[in-house]
């Protein structure tokens, strides 16, 4: 059975999620890879996040660029991606989109600040027919790795770790 997540993301939808639960995420999501996540991490240190319009409160960050071809997910365990995923939950991220394993230090930290991680698989096709607006939110110079703002509908996701479990565990 797929759960259906609509964004903003309440609390109580993220305490009840669970690892292997399959969802379908509408409403807006943000996307950013390694060139922009860390400039998104510097504004909340400096408390200058809100200048750009954004907040974060309940939201979805993609772990991908957006192009002409495209979206699809990019490795979330990258230094500047894995690194921005404590951070970018105390903002209020809930659930950070990619794909691969990522280090049992982040998966507490998810567990801290009541976020997930799911992964999407590379169907870069399959998601063009999922996303109905895109729009550059910040740093538009980064070209297709700029901050990217989302309209999507019953975009496919596996939860790959929650409440301090990682579907990669060993059993």
């Amino acid at each position: 059975m797929k759960i259906e997540i609509t964004t903003p993301i309440s609390e109580e939808t993220v305490s009840s999620l669970k690892v292997g639960d399959t969802i379908e995420i509408t409403g807006c999501i943000f996307c950013g890879r390694d060139a922009v996540l860390p400039k998104i991490v510097r504004l909340i240190e400096e408390g200058k996040l809100d200048t750009l319009g954004i907040d974060l409160r309940g939201s979805v960050i993609f772990h991908t660029a957006v192009s002409s071809a495209g979206v699809g997910p990019t490795s979330s365990n990258k230094l500047e991606i894995e690194s921005s995923i404590e951070p970018l939950s105390i903002a209020g991220v809930k659930l950070h989109l990619g794909k691969g394993e990522i280090h049992m230090e982040t998966i507490e930290a998810l567990d801290r600040n009541n976020a997930v991680y799911a992964v999407i698989p590379p169907v870069t096709a399959l998601l063009n027919d999922k996303t109905f607006e895109q729009e550059i939110a910040a740093f538009p110079e980064l070209g297709m790795e700029a901050l990217y703002r989302l309209k999507v509908c019953r975009y496919p996701a596996i939860i790959a770790a929650a409440h301090g479990r990682s579907i990669y565990e060993q059993h």
